[in-house]
């Protein structure tokens, strides 16, 4: 596995291109733009075959989980490899929520509930999310449920990935986190404008949970590393885009020239590159920062949420843009990446909170 330094290592290793050329040879066989939109028109936009193949398949469910809990012992590295390719595929897999931020929580707790259900996430076989609002920052307020007897009642809304969970992480008003399986709760989708990650409101009317451990830390450490590692997912977003986009401006002719020949929409390109790369740095290093454990850890993740989600969104309105017509079309894959883009903008906090937090962990308050 990849050995930590004293100063950030930006580059990939031999073994992360492996990696990436295994998930990405795998998405290319069972993850293609005709079979993601196909899905979203259906009530079952998840790929459950995906999702095998990368969970049972190559073990990518359980890279965060130590081997002894029968994880693959990787760092946060690998798995921001792993969510460049899934970014670049818009793949509509519970990795995000199941295989990092709800692992990131379970691995906050003790004792050996955590430990059992922390294997059974490692495995894929049963796939998990935390029960707070996809929207919410690091540190941020979230919803929580009443106890009243040893059982659980409230409405938790804005849950990814709840529709597809096995079980849901629910924090709790007396502090602790709680496990819940969701065939207890009821769980009714909300409007989602990412339409491969949708949103799920949570009712729970007298369930029981396992207490898993204390609700804080644990929602803090999973949603740090899910900012951290949102940003490898819009870096592969934005590198499709960008990439995409170059591929059909040198085919596209207008006045029998290539249209991307023309010099201003060369200077547009090039912009996009530059936001491109700083992306992979900034993406890179949060990821690095998060293996590490370091003390400047959400540094590193506050900025590379707070450029990375703006990039993101900008390769995907311009790559709609300079695909002109058929950009606009249902059937081009576009649109699934600047819904995918616009959803991600506002998760696990916006880009403005993210550098109100970098303010304020730098103590560069605003006059």
């Amino acid at each position: 596995m990849t050995t930590q330094g004293t100063q950030p290592d930006l580059l990939y290793s031999e073994e992360e291109e492996a990696l990436r050329a295994a998930v990405r040879d795998l998405l290319t066989d069972h993850c293609d733009a005709t079979r993601v939109i196909t899905r979203t028109e259906s009530d079952t936009p998840y790929d459950p075959a995906l999702w095998k193949a990368l969970s049972d398949g190559m073990g990518l469910a359980g890279l965060l989980v130590p081997e002894a809990q029968g994880g693959q012992g990787a760092t946060h590295r690998e798995v921001a490899v792993v969510l460049e390719e899934l970014g670049r595929a818009v793949a509509p897999t519970p990795y995000l929520t199941s295989a990092v931020v709800a692992t990131e929580a379970l691995l906050a707790c003790t004792g050996e509930d955590a430990a059992a259900l922390l294997t059974e996430l490692a495995s894929g076989r049963t796939v998990g999310a935390l029960a707070v609002a996809l929207s919410t920052a690091p540190g941020g307020a979230h919803r929580t449920v009443r106890v009243e007897d040893g059982l659980l009642y409230g409405e938790l809304t804005g849950i990814a990935d709840a529709a597809v969970a096995d079980v849901l992480l629910v924090p709790a008003a007396d502090g602790g986190l709680y496990a819940v399986e969701t065939n207890a709760v009821t769980i009714a989708p909300q409007i989602s404008l990412d339409l491969t990650r949708p949103l799920a409101a949570v009712t729970l009317d007298g369930v029981r949970g396992r207490r898993l451990g204390d609700a804080g830390p644990a929602v803090r450490r999973a949603l740090v590393a899910g900012a951290g590692l949102l940003a490898s997912e819009q870096l592969g977003l934005a590198d499709w885009c960008l990439t995409e986009t170059v591929r059909h401006l040198k085919e596209r002719k207008q006045f029998n020239r290539p249209v991307g020949g023309f010099q201003a929409l060369k200077h547009r390109l090039a912009q996009l590159w530059l936001e491109t790369v700083n992306t992979r740095a900034a993406a890179r290093h949060a990821a690095d920062a998060l293996a590490a454990g370091g003390a400047d850890t959400e540094v590193a993740v506050a900025v590379a949420q707070a450029y990375a989600a703006p990039v993101a969104v900008h390769a995907a309105e311009e790559a709609l843009q300079l695909h002109g017509g058929i950009g606009m079309t249902w059937e081009h894959p576009v649109h699934l990446y600047l819904k995918r883009a616009k959803a991600d903008s506002i998760a696990y906090g916006t880009a403005g909170a993210h550098r109100e937090a970098l303010a304020r962990l730098v103590d560069l308050q605003a006059p």
